[in-house]
């Protein structure tokens, strides 16, 4: 008997990239499957182009919610998921035509070692899935435990929520939290590894990760939520791990703090900038530089067009 997998898809001012996304979902070579496309309220035709693929064919099915954030949008899929195995697949990313396929054969072969995780490796595109480049960080099966998900991420690597395929027995009491606007991905891997289970890599890009400048890592970013995470953490770490990860966090923080510091106050004391300033305090004294300022305004917008 062939388990039921479930693709959950949240949209949210990507339809631009929605058919592509989509159509690496129907390319499947493992064709047992739901696809639930979760429109996060989004204001663009995402829902247009989501009922032509349920048309299309029955597999896709199309929700619609208010907008809550990415988070919320992949916690109503995993509510209606009825599949055996999940799969998370953003909208502006594509899956290789065998990544059910293979991972699949992993979970169910190695179901007595406790392994409810399969990992595969990734690539980087742009504007064509047919053309991409190598990943921004390089993978090993020895980063994939607790250890490795609480120190060396976002040092070592850090790993798009698609390339992992799951057990649904994990998500029974784990969810995304809604109160982060980045770095949720990183409190649920934790969470999954918290339990006790193995996971296996799979060291072929089996998923496909867009350089989109639009995309909210790019406008959010993850400072943002570096230190956010510790209230997600401080829920399901104990004491001692607790205070070792905090510890850990704030010295990278503050770490990285330091070498923003000594980078500008190096960057104030060029040959560069300070013949900057000097141009500054001539166009001030000459009653210039408001006018000045106007100018390069203008050659801005000219270049830009």
């Amino acid at each position: 008997m062939y388990p039921l997998v479930s693709i959950i898809i949240p949209c949210y001012k990507q339809v631009q990239y929605l058919d592509e996304a989509l159509q690496s979902v129907l390319n499947q070579t493992y064709e047992k499957w739901e696809c639930l496309i979760i429109n996060d309220g989004s204001p663009d035709k995402t829902e247009e182009v989501a009922i032509k693929w349920a048309d299309k064919d029955s597999r896709f099915i199309y929700l619609y919610k208010e907008n809550g954030g990415v988070s919320s949008a992949r916690n109503l899929g995993i509510e209606k998921a009825k599949g055996e195995y999940l799969q998370f697949l953003d909208s502006d990313d594509v899956l290789d035509d065998k990544k059910l396929e293979l991972s699949l054969h992993q979970m169910e072969s190695h179901k007595n070692d406790n392994v409810k995780i399969v990992i595969s490796n990734f690539r980087m595109i742009a504007d064509s899935p047919s053309v991409s480049s190598p990943p921004f960080c390089v993978l090993d099966k020895d980063f994939f435990n607790l250890e490795g998900f609480l120190f060396q991420w976002n040092v070592s690597f850090s790993l798009q929520i698609q390339c992992g395929f799951f057990d649904a027995v994990l998500f029974e009491n784990i969810r995304f939290p809604e109160d982060l606007s980045a770095q949720e991905d990183w409190v649920v891997w934790v969470s999954f590894f918290k339990t006790g289970c193995n996971a296996r890599y799979i060291d072929k890009p089996l998923a496909y990760y867009r350089i989109n400048p639009n995309s909210r890592m790019s406008t959010i970013g993850i400072d943002d939520n570096k230190l956010k995470v510790l209230g997600s953490f401080k829920k399901i770490l104990n004491y001692d791990e607790y205070y070792k990860f905090s510890f850990n966090l704030i010295s990278r923080v503050y770490e990285s703090n330091e070498d923003f510091r000594t980078k500008l106050k190096q960057t104030r004391k060029s040959n560069s900038y300070q013949a900057g300033l000097m141009v500054k305090k001539i166009l001030k004294k000459m009653m210039l530089l408001k006018l000045s300022k106007s100018f390069f305004k203008r050659l801005l917008r000219f270049k830009g067009k």
